[in-house]
């Protein structure tokens, strides 16, 4: 039996509160979940069940095939039970791979410890065996082995993945501060934008939100951005799987939509970086750029979804003048944009409190280490705006 037709646990990592639209996408393949967590989640299947998975998650960051879970006190424990696996199976003799982990064990101090553990197993168990052994370092070139080790249990993976999933491949340049291209997908998962009314993103940046929301209108997958990934390098890959599957994905994409993505900036180069972006990622004929000041974006009538992701603000100064900008958007959002679900994503909700509009609806992400929030507000006509300023948890 070839090892991509062996049926194991798959775990699919993803980043802090990302896991329900990672659930969601999973489902969507038709996959059963059996365990979602906070950073991710685990199912049953096979590595030809990985290619698929990884060229078709928008939210994920790694898909982890494993090799077993194994109790291990102490670092030369972990030696022995990877040194006993058959890595002649998965790995070239004469290739080349990576170890990466996620350690949280009392017994060691620094992760880059157990992963020379581990690279020293696997090295040592070839040239015992051929007398001959393959390449390893830290670039994603090869093949990947992931070990998981805390204090409740020890399990050694594939990782599939390489180069995390997080990053879509499309953003030739990212600006300052850019979103996460999952993030921006889970935040706009996270509304009701219906993926056919109009999309309004001011202050768009390098585009991202934009840009992730026209990827998901016309249904088309991460994979298509990427050439390279960790499963190509593990022994029996066949590469007509792969071309197969990015096929299918080619013939899913979704084409000639009537379709309003508005994303403006007053930043010229910032619009003009956000367009090569667009064109990268091949959605630039359904989005309309813009060079102005929120304030001056182009509405359309009737109804649809405004998308703002302001600045967050560090240094006094800046916050003193974030806070006029906060309350400007609150006033843009009542005056110009009624009828339209507004959003707000921002990880400084004192800030947030400034828009003076009461959020109906608050989605917690993380951004790095800053715990944000997805702020959703009903903008409706006349009366039931309500401008008095509320409390933002």
């Amino acid at each position: 039996m070839s090892i991509f037709s062996e049926t194991s646990n798959i775990t699919i990592t993803c980043h802090k509160w990302h896991a329900p639209y990672l659930q969601e996408e999973v489902l969507a393949l038709g996959y059963t979940i059996d365990q979602t967590f906070v950073t991710g989640v685990k199912l049953q299947g096979t590595l030809q069940d990985c290619i698929k998975l990884n060229l078709n998650l928008n939210c994920g960051s790694q898909v982890l095939f494993s090799l077993g879970s194994f109790e291990a006190n102490n670092p030369d424990a972990v030696y022995r039970h990877v040194r006993n696996l058959n890595w002649e199976k998965y790995i070239d003799k004469a290739g080349y791979f990576t170890v990466t982990s996620n350690v949280k064990h009392p017994s060691i101090k620094n992760s880059m410890f157990a992963n020379v553990k581990v690279k020293d197993a696997i090295v040592d168990r070839f040239k015992e065996l051929f007398d001959e052994r393959p390449s390893s370092g830290s670039e994603f070139l090869g093949a990947v082995v992931h070990l998981f080790w805390n204090e409740y249990g020890s399990e050694i993976f594939l990782d599939t993945s390489g180069e995390s999933l997080a990053r879509h491949g499309y953003r030739k340049i990212p600006g300052q501060a850019p979103m996460l291209e999952a993030l921006a997908t889970c935040t706009i998962m996270a509304s009701k934008w219906d993926k056919r009314s109009p999309f309004i993103n001011p202050m768009c940046g390098s585009g991202t939100l934009a840009i992730e929301a026209a990827l998901l209108a016309t249904n088309t997958k991460p994979g298509i951005h990427r050439d390279h990934f960790a499963f190509m390098h593990l022994l029996e890959y066949d590469d007509t799987v792969y071309q197969s599957e990015m096929k299918m994905l080619e013939e899913a994409i979704i084409e000639d939509l009537d379709l309003t993505i508005i994303a403006s900036d007053i930043d010229e180069n910032a619009v003009h970086n956000a367009r090569k972006n667009a064109v990268a990622a091949g959605v630039s004929e359904y989005i309309q750029f813009e060079i102005c000041d929120f304030r001056e974006a182009t509405i359309p009538e009737n109804t649809g979804v405004l998308f703002m992701n302001p600045e967050y603000g560090e240094r006094l100064g800046e916050m003193e003048e974030l806070e006029e900008t906060y309350r400007e958007i609150g006033n843009f959002m009542k005056q110009k944009c009624k009828g339209y679900l507004g959003y707000i994503f921002t990880g400084n909700l004192d800030l947030a409190k400034k828009i003076g509009l009461k959020a109906k609806k608050r989605t917690e992400f993380f951004t790095g280490k800053i715990d944000c929030r997805l702020l959703e507000y009903e903008l409706y006509q006349g009366s039931m705006v309500k401008p008095k300023t509320q409390q933002v948890d």
